[in-house]
């Protein structure tokens, strides 16, 4: 079973937030808000925080800035993961994906399905890696902000998180790139 070994140190890593939304303010942007208090609370560092619309290319653009920057580790993602025409964040995501985390989704519906039942069917949550740079798309609601924070990336971006976490490997994430 999953635990937190107290005798490792804690180590922070820097996370940014994208709301991807045709209609939201930073003022009223409750599910982008709830990753931040909970990157907060859990001793991490908001990298940055931006609200972009539902565009495919401005979405997969603002990843590969962020991939490309140094000071960012992990982008969270939330809106836009839906089923309507305008929801395009995940192929977006897929866009710069260079490997899929493909167990991130099916774990985040068995996750939901505990809350919402056979909605979650409706979710595509999604998480890959690029440039060494960890990438997720959550749904645009809180509840499911909340759920994929407590029940998934809490736990895998602690470093002291056993039998294994995303921070451990996170050095490791490009070595291909530096290969020769």
């Amino acid at each position: 079973m999953s635990r937190i070994d107290e005798a490792k140190e804690f180590i922070p890593i820097r996370i940014a937030v994208l709301t991807v939304s045709d209609t939201r303010s930073i003022e009223e942007d409750r599910s982008g808000q709830t990753l931040v208090d909970r990157i907060a609370r859990a001793g991490h560092e908001i990298a940055d925080r931006r609200i972009l619309r539902d565009e495919r290319t401005e979405i997969a653009d603002q990843l590969r800035v962020w991939i490309a920057d140094p000071t960012v580790d992990v982008v969270i993602s939330t809106g836009g993961t839906g089923l309507t025409g305008r929801d395009v964040t995940v192929e977006a995501h897929r866009d710069v994906y260079e490997k899929e985390i493909e167990a991130f989704g099916t774990v985040f519906t068995t996750i939901s399905m505990e809350k919402i039942g056979t909605s979650a069917v409706q979710s595509r949550a999604t998480g890959g890696v690029a440039g060494g740079t960890y990438l997720f798309a959550l749904p645009g609601s809180p509840g499911a902000c909340k759920d994929a924070w407590d029940g998934i990336l809490e736990k895998q971006l602690d470093y002291r998180h056993r039998p294994c976490n995303f921070v451990e490997i996170l050095p490791r994430l490009d070595e291909h790139q530096r290969r020769k």
